[in-house]
């Protein structure tokens, strides 16, 4: 298989990664997304990459739009946060530089009791694992048969409230889009 096949949309065969999409290519390497593993940079003259089915992207990928003048980049902005939001691996989420080597203390009332000091790193852990918990609960929530839509709705909004109930953590974050948003940020 020639490496010109090997384009953006490209779906390949990675011998220990399975099967996975193009993303990016460069001189060097090709940037694959594969559903289990995330993305991996494989290098250009790896020999164990076999095509699946070739990319019925146009030449100028980088710059092309569809008709309803979307760009590539867009589309892929999109299937990634979908990816995220939906498959089911961790997200990369990633503490605020301030916070990094800081120290939670929790005081008691109670003067001849001793403080506790929490490395922040661990706490923000335990909270980003309790989002993907909540997430992982939507998405069995969702997919679940049994359910009535009734049910469904009335589950998620109290998931919504559990997210509501943690927006006090959203200084931790890095990233304003991974924010814990409540239900007044959903209808804002």
């Amino acid at each position: 298989m020639e490496t010109k096949d090997f384009k953006i949309g490209a779906k390949v065969e990675h011998p220990q990664f399975g099967p996975g999409i193009i993303t990016n290519v460069t001189l060097t390497s090709y940037t694959i997304y594969f559903g289990t593993k995330g993305e991996k940079s494989i290098a250009a003259g790896f020999q164990g990459l076999k095509l699946l089915k070739p990319s019925n992207l146009p030449e100028n990928e980088g710059e092309a739009t569809s008709q309803s003048g979307i760009s590539i980049q867009d589309l892929e902005k999109v299937f990634t946060n979908v990816l995220r939001r939906y498959a089911d691996f961790p997200e990369i989420v990633e503490l605020g530089d301030k916070w990094k080597k800081g120290m939670m203390i929790l005081k008691p009332g109670d003067a001849s009791l001793k403080p506790k000091e929490i490395p922040v790193e661990s706490f923000f852990h335990k909270i980003v694992l309790v989002r993907d918990r909540l997430r992982v609960l939507e998405q069995r929530i969702n997919s679940n048969e049994s359910l009535s839509d009734e049910e469904k709705v009335n589950l998620q909004q109290y998931i919504t409230r559990c997210y509501g109930s943690l927006t006090t953590f959203n200084v931790l974050f890095k990233h304003k889009q991974q924010y814990f948003v409540g239900e007044k940020g959903q209808t804002e």
